[in-house]
């Protein structure tokens, strides 16, 4: 078993100094994601159209489905057409497309107490019941007030909170694993067993947490997940769970197979593959040609000694490349690998490279809106900036004692 050493007595992350560049750059980027916003309702383009109706957003998605889960079918929220015909009573309008229900019936405990909420009340209480995890988890994983700066800072922010979708909440439970996993294990297995809810963003957990040998976070996060799944059943029946596997091999077909979302709308290598004319065999292989190397890597770096700040933000980096289904508001995750990079550059230095690379990454998420998926870009560019810090630290440490490698985790206070 690997061990982690803990350089974080007391609360000494609040010494260090920020640039005043960079803390004006990321004030900017809040106050675009504040403006957009802003003006997407003044121009009745968010919330409410012009004639005060409700605006379909994939937030309907969830309140249609809690809406028959309280009212006793939960079964059918996972059916598009059962599911549509109750967002179009609700809106009081039809709309064009779907916002279909592909969550796993735990979820439906959460949907289930916004759908008693009014409409936009529910879309702007969801917004905000889920924002402040997010901001708690990266103002601790960078060490400083800072970190809330830089999750407001992030472009995907403003789009996240638009659709009311669960970018902030996924960032929050991947982000919360990572900080408690040194010092709190049994908390960080509970953050991870209700990441369940999205389970195609842990595929590479258990893998991490098995190679650094971190037992009681694996137990931990069962149990949850044990506990999540038998609250459910009791709740909605075990009908729920047969509706659930049964519409996902459609969600798959109609999303992955046959790309009706529109491929450029994903941001995986799968659906890059597909975008540029690819068939769904190369598109395949490419892919878990791509997950079996980045296993293989995360593998090796969290059964080493490598400092922790390394580790986390390599896994929470691979999550969002080894999925081939992840859409534009998931992308909010990837604020946890650059949290942790800010760690390490606000207490060791910023590499001349490594700031500049950020903002071409942000530079690629822009472009994502003008109809192509660069926004997996911005992915890549984060993970190159992980792999260089890793590969100078393995190159430095290669021939030392591998005791001596300090290994900087997040301090729990």
């Amino acid at each position: 078993m690997t061990t982690t050493s803990v350089d974080f007595p007391g609360n000494r992350s609040n010494q260090v100094d920020v640039p005043r560049a960079l803390r004006k750059a990321c004030f900017a980027l809040c106050a675009i994601n504040l403006a957009i916003c802003l003006l997407a309702y003044l121009t009745h383009a968010w919330i409410f159209d012009r004639d005060g109706l409700d605006i379909p957003t994939d937030f309907i998605s969830f309140w249609g489905a809690g809406h028959l889960a309280v009212n006793g079918a939960p079964s059918e929220a996972f059916d598009w057409d059962l599911l549509k015909r109750v967002q179009v009573a609700k809106l009081g309008h039809d709309f064009d497309g779907n916002f279909p229900w592909h969550y796993p019936p735990p979820f439906l405990l959460v949907a289930s107490l916004l759908s008693l909420l009014p409409y936009w009340a529910a879309h702007l209480g969801w917004v905000l019941a889920s924002i402040v995890p997010y901001l708690l988890v990266t103002r601790a994983i960078v060490g400083h007030n800072f970190g809330v700066l830089l999750a407001l800072a992030v472009p995907m922010v403003s789009m996240n909170a638009m659709v009311g979708q669960t970018g902030f909440l996924s960032a929050a439970l991947i982000g919360g694993t990572l900080y408690f996993l040194p010092l709190r294990p049994a908390l960080a297995g509970i953050c991870l067993g209700l990441l369940t809810y999205k389970p195609q963003l842990g595929l590479l957990f258990p893998l991490a947490v098995l190679a650094g040998g971190h037992w009681r976070v694996l137990v931990s996060a069962s149990l949850t997940t044990i506990v999540m799944v038998v609250l459910s059943s009791l709740a909605f029946g075990t009908e729920s769970w047969f509706a659930f596997f049964h519409w996902l091999s459609q969600s798959s077909l109609v999303v992955l197979s046959e790309g009706q979302l529109s491929w450029w709308k994903l941001l995986s290598i799968y659906t890059a593959v597909r975008y540029f004319g690819g068939s769904e065999q190369l598109a395949w292989i490419c892919h878990f040609a791509l997950t079996g190397a980045i296993s293989v890597v995360v593998a090796v770096m969290w059964r080493s000694r490598m400092p922790y700040a390394l580790k986390a933000a390599a896994l929470s980096s691979a999550t969002l490349l080894v999925t081939p289904y992840i859409a534009i508001y998931d992308m909010v995750v990837l604020t946890i690998p650059i949290a942790f990079l800010f760690r390490i550059g606000l207490r060791r230095g910023f590499r001349r490279y490594e700031l500049p690379t950020l903002v071409a990454a942000i530079g690629m998420i822009a472009l994502y809106f003008t109809g192509n998926p660069s926004a997996l870009g911005a992915t890549l560019l984060v993970s190159a900036l992980i792999l260089a810090r890793a590969v100078s630290w393995w190159l430095q440490n290669k021939a030392s004692d591998p005791v001596t490698a300090s290994a900087e985790a997040p301090s729990p206070t």
